[in-house]
């Protein structure tokens, strides 16, 4: 891991979207761990240390957007940005950001918006 790139986790059941979402960023110049499932989800951040989490909604037994709300009532990981990334119409995502504590949202399909996101939040202001 280098010291120097900046950190996105993303955590998606899809292993199509997981792999494309991975390339995207990677190619933007960010590392990228990815994790294929809702659960133990929480070991992994500790273990990575991401400056970004990246969340699919959907996905089975425990959504991301739930995810989202346990990782932000850990006070440890709470401070680190959590991204919803779902194929979700935006006024459902927009609830859920406000309901679950989520940081933002990015719509499935949306490079330019993807990468606009993780450049706004991991680029500090001068």
């Amino acid at each position: 891991m280098s010291p120097n790139k900046k950190r996105i986790l993303v955590v998606d059941d899809d292993e199509k979207h997981l792999l494309t979402t991975r390339e995207i960023l990677e190619l933007a110049g960010y590392e990228v761990v990815v994790h294929n499932s809702p659960f133990r989800t929480s070991e992994v951040v500790r273990k990575v240390s991401p400056d970004l989490i990246l969340l699919d909604v959907n996905m089975p037994a425990l959504s991301g957007d739930r995810l989202c709300s346990l990782l932000k009532g850990h006070a440890s990981l709470k401070k680190i940005p959590v991204i919803l990334y779902s194929s979700n119409d935006e006024d459902s995502l927009r609830r859920s950001v406000a309901e679950f504590g989520a940081d933002g949202y990015v719509c499935k399909g949306d490079i330019a918006g993807l990468r606009g996101t993780a450049s706004r939040i991991l680029t500090p202001l001068i």
